[in-house]
């Protein structure tokens, strides 16, 4: 409604004045240091996720600046201690709009989605004292960089169940910089962290995001069920210290797929505990799917299996994968001392460019948490099986080496061509200690590895019936954007 200047005479000098001072300060609240107030509408986004939610907030709610310089770590926590409490009333989420997020540590809850912002960063904070330190791993009974403990993962939860990470590929960026420099110097007392670290969890979904210039490992579910990570993009300088991308440890059933790696350590490295301390957890990953993975390692493998590998690794199945430039395919890391096994591995459809080894295995990989392992302690490598894989510009076709007293066994290759790279050694097979079979197979590779004829020979079976992770369904959910 508008009031006129005939209205406004029409009223008594002093409510007039009055009106007007109304009508100027309603002006004035509009329009701070002349800029109209921000209006802003909603958008609706979907998303999949193995849960939808009830609730959700912005991380602006809670105080969150996104400007690159002011830290959010209290932000970040107090906007998950409040959304917990929805825990058993559908669940929330936690929306990272747009925007350069800088933070520390913060854990994460059950029944809680965080969603990052397709334009939102999260920049992990360069001070060490925004990551407490926490004791070591009980698989491992020492850091990994030091005897010590160990600096809290940047997005850390434990004892969960039902949590999903993702978005519209927002970005974590770990401003590793500062880390591996430390790292190289030596002056480092504990375990530099991780990005994404999940404890004695299930029911986890990581996805859609990218991450870079982590400080070490990427991703790192352990002791944990049930976990689907997907459609990852991680980058790291391929000369940067252990930045391995996904580390599934002590878990079962678990999916990988979808995902760009480019590393400068192994791009997936499955893993298990270490010597004494993981053979007493006694916790093995198993029931692992890997597919449609591509992978850039030159120093590394495409996938590793262990080294610490002494709760055992069974059941992995590794499927359409793609390694460029990468040091060696799937490969095999063991040593007297770990204990464990690694048994029934299956591989199939992988392709190959300008790699170092084709087929790796190491038996005397040696790195021990100290000196209290058993030399008796002898891992089990058996039912090994790599099928129709393609490869060119290869430096070694296999370096196959098991211990002496203890031969991998089971070793199955079939269907296999690699083309050898100008430079090639001239011993391009080498194997000792193994034992097992080769079918259609060229270069026709070393004596331990007898060719059977493919009419005599089952050509490295792929198991036929599905894990239970395929039976986790996703579906679409939806989420609100604020649109300014």
């Amino acid at each position: 409604m508008e009031l006129s200047i005939i209205t406004l005479t029409n009223i008594p000098a002093f409510h007039r004045f009055f009106l007007l001072t109304i009508v100027i300060l309603t002006a004035l609240s509009n329009n701070v240091n002349g800029r109209h107030k921000i209006q802003h509408t909603w958008e609706t986004v979907e998303y999949s996720a193995i849960n939808c939610r009830t609730h959700s907030a912005y991380l602006t709610d809670f105080g969150g600046i996104g400007d690159g310089t002011t830290l959010n770590t209290n932000a970040f926590r107090t906007a998950v201690d409040h959304l917990s409490q929805f825990q058993s009333d559908g669940g929330s989420l936690l929306y990272v709009p747009a925007g350069k997020w800088l933070t520390g540590s913060f854990n994460l809850t059950s029944h809680f989605t965080l969603y990052l912002d397709k334009d939102a960063v999260l920049l992990a904070s360069q001070d060490k004292n925004d990551y407490p330190v926490i004791a070591p791993l009980p698989s491992y009974g020492r850091g990994r960089d030091a005897e010590g403990g160990r600096f809290i993962s940047l997005i850390f939860g434990t004892n969960l169940t039902d949590v999903v990470i993702t978005g519209e590929n927002g970005t974590i960026d770990g401003q590793g910089q500062q880390w591996w420099d430390k790292f190289h110097k030596g002056e480092l007392k504990f375990t530099r962290p991780y990005l994404i670290e999940i404890m004695h969890s299930d029911n986890i979904q990581i996805s859609s995001l990218t991450l870079v210039n982590s400080p070490s490992w990427n991703v790192h579910p352990i002791y944990s069920s049930n976990i689907i990570i997907q459609g990852i993009t991680i980058l790291a300088p391929v000369r940067s210290p252990n930045t391995d991308g996904i580390n599934p440890d002590s878990c079962i059933n678990t999916r990988i797929e979808d995902c760009y790696i480019v590393s400068g350590d192994d791009c997936i490295a499955v893993k298990s505990g270490w010597d004494e301390y993981g053979v007493a957890f006694g916790m093995p990953t198993k029931q692992l799917a890997i597919r449609r993975i591509t992978c850039i390692s030159p120093t590394s493998a495409t996938i590793a299996l262990g080294s610490e590998m002494s709760g055992g690794i069974q059941d992995v199945r590794a499927e359409d994968i793609v390694a460029i430039n990468t040091e060696s395919a799937v490969r095999i890391k063991t040593a007297v001392g770990r204990g464990g096994y690694v048994k029934d591995i299956y591989v199939r459809g992988m392709t190959m460019k300008t790699m170092k080894y084709v087929f790796w295995m190491t038996g005397d990989y040696g790195s021990h948490p100290d000196n209290n392992y058993d030399p008796n302690a002898l891992p089990v490598i058996e039912n090994i099986n790599y099928r129709d894989m393609v490869a060119e510009n290869v430096t070694i076709g296999g370096k196959l080496a098991g211990i002496s007293g203890d031969p991998f066994t089971g070793i199955c290759i079939s269907n296999v061509t690699i083309e050898m790279a100008p430079k090639a050694k001239k011993l391009f097979w080498n194997c000792t200690d193994i034992s097992g079979i080769s079918s259609g197979v060229v270069p026709q590779p070393c004596d331990l590895l007898p060719d059977q004829k493919t009419e005599y020979v089952s050509p490295c079976n792929f198991p036929t019936e599905s894990l239970p992770i395929d039976d986790m369904k996703i579906q679409t959910c939806s989420c609100r954007k604020k649109i300014y």
